[in-house]
């Protein structure tokens, strides 16, 4: 993930997301009650990016995935910044360690400077300020139940880069499992 700013440019490499299934289908998502004027963008096409504030405290973003219509999207839990560390550093002052300036998902849009104006930015445009960029795929990445959430945490649709220092400390649904590199991403 990619962003440039008149300050400059930040990149990380995401170690953790998190799937939100469509309409009806995922009683957590944002989508579940159909095209609602805060979850519109999860029904547009996919590589959009659907920013929310969450808790009223902080924003979160969100890949959108899936057919045009479906409203399926996968939230950036976490990543390890690879380029611009010292201005995720100022962005992200109370980060005592690299592994931490986007450890989380506020954390992450703090880091790349991520908000509302980013709300449905083409993130398959390399032309945008606000882009997704292929790197190399995790050896191993392991699966378990999703976090934060109070509905549905029994799915197994949050995938890490297993031993990654920048994913989430908390790791609901016991031991989770463990499988090899996945080239697909999450479903």
């Amino acid at each position: 993930m990619v962003t440039d700013r008149p300050e400059g440019t930040v990149a990380l490499r995401l170690t953790e997301v998190e799937a939100y299934s469509g309409q009806g289908e995922d009683p957590a998502s944002h989508a579940h009650r159909g095209p609602t004027p805060r979850a519109e963008i999860m029904f547009g096409p996919p590589g959009r990016l659907y920013v929310y504030f969450s808790y009223g405290v902080h924003w979160c973003a969100n890949v959108v995935v899936g057919p045009e219509g479906r409203g399926s999207a996968v939230l950036m839990r976490a990543g390890e910044v690879v380029v611009g560390k010292s201005l995720a550093r100022s962005r992200r002052p109370a980060a005592k360690v690299d592994r931490d300036l986007a450890r989380g998902p506020a954390r992450l849009t703090q880091s790349l400077s991520i908000g509302p104006d980013d709300r449905g930015a083409d993130l398959l445009d390399p032309a945008s300020t606000v882009r997704l960029h292929h790197g190399s795929a995790p050896t191993a990445v392991s699966v378990g139940s999703r976090v934060g959430i109070s509905v549905a945490t029994e799915l197994p649709w949050r995938f890490w880069e297993t031993d990654a220092p920048s994913v989430s400390v908390f790791r609901a649904g016991g031991k989770p499992r463990r499988r090899g590199a996945r080239q697909d991403g999450p479903p």
